[in-house]
């Protein structure tokens, strides 16, 4: 692995913009990545996260903005920047009718790998990555959390300085998704940034810092931490009962409340600005009385991520309504 500062970043993007025709899907997104850092890029689909990431790896050339990858220039030398970074895509991109081994053999061969050097990655690959019991499994039969092994493995036989992951657990169930954000630890304890898309929230708080997109735009950035810490206008109310269901029904049309999410066994409830809590928890308990549904608790609560970035999202567009107006 290339030896880089751990205080200097081993990737840099600055006023990175990319247009198809008309439609700018990302716009000025300037963001730095640290050796051993888990970065995440946090945002609904179509936000602009893998138009981000194509341009970060090369694959996808700005229409201004410059990267540097490792001190070298990924606009003007992208092949040799290229060298430097392993990219995972959320599609599995390698041969399905080969088997794990011969996967990782041709992809070592790619990065021009040869002698005692290539057989020493294509072991550490099969034997990090747990895939050696599967080595001549072919890949296409291969579980998914194990196609995606195989995937990281093939990205990391060159050792690179950073490993982009887009979207590295969508469809995994939650166990393996567990599995996966161990395994991105371990990497990032080696060494290794990492850079990761996501649109679970929950995932975002493993990484070390965030950066939240939306239309091609970061509208938040910081640590999980400073996130949770920024003031949102919207109170949040929790509400514990067997019954959220039939509570959902005769809620839904309170104009104090603007938004209902439901979870097992409760309701967060996303109130309008300066709604009067107290009055609106008496009213709730009042009006359950009278349907005859018992409520275990009622309190205010902490927002959560996903509500720190509704409230970013709405305060953007609100912003961008006023300066259309």
């Amino acid at each position: 692995m290339t030896e880089t500062s751990n205080n200097q970043p081993v990737i840099t993007a600055q006023q990175l913009v990319r247009r198809f025709g008309h439609f700018v899907a990302v716009n000025n997104v300037d963001l730095a990545v640290n050796r051993g850092e888990v970065f995440g890029l946090l945002g609904a689909n179509g936000a602009g996260k893998t138009t981000t990431l194509r341009m970060l790896c090369g694959t996808l050339p700005p229409s201004s903005g410059t990267v540097t990858v490792a001190g070298v220039d990924m606009v003007h030398h992208a092949r040799r920047a290229r060298g430097r970074i392993g990219y995972v895509t959320q599609r599995f991109a390698l041969y399905g009718d080969l088997s794990v081994l011969e996967n990782l053999d041709l992809q070592a061969g790619l990065y021009g790998m040869v002698g005692k050097h290539k057989q020493e990655r294509l072991n550490w690959g099969l034997q990090h990555l747990q895939l050696n019991t599967d080595r001549n499994t072919k890949a296409g039969q291969l579980p998914l959390g194990y196609q995606r092994r195989l995937a990281i493995a093939a990205a990391l036989l060159h050792e690179p300085d950073i490993l982009f992951l887009d979207e590295p657990t969508s469809g995994l169930d939650p166990l393996a998704r567990q599995q996966f954000w161990e395994l991105i630890y371990e990497l990032a304890e080696s060494g290794i940034g990492i850079l990761v898309t996501t649109h679970y929230m929950d995932e975002a708080l493993f990484c070390d810092h965030l950066a939240m997109m939306e239309a091609g735009n970061i509208v938040a950035r910081g640590t999980p931490a400073e996130l949770l810490a920024h003031p949102i206008p919207t109170p949040i109310l929790e509400l514990r009962s067997r019954s959220c269901a039939k509570c959902a029904g005769w809620l839904a049309d309170w104009t104090e409340i603007r938004e209902i999410i439901p979870h097992v066994g409760r309701l967060r409830l996303r109130l309008q600005p300066d709604t009067d809590q107290a009055s609106l928890i008496t009213r709730l308990q009042t009006m359950a009385t009278q349907h005859g549904i018992t409520i275990d608790a009622i309190e205010a609560v902490p927002p959560d991520l996903e509500d720190v970035f509704v409230a970013v999202l709405e305060s953007a567009e609100q912003s961008a309504e006023e300066t259309a107006a």
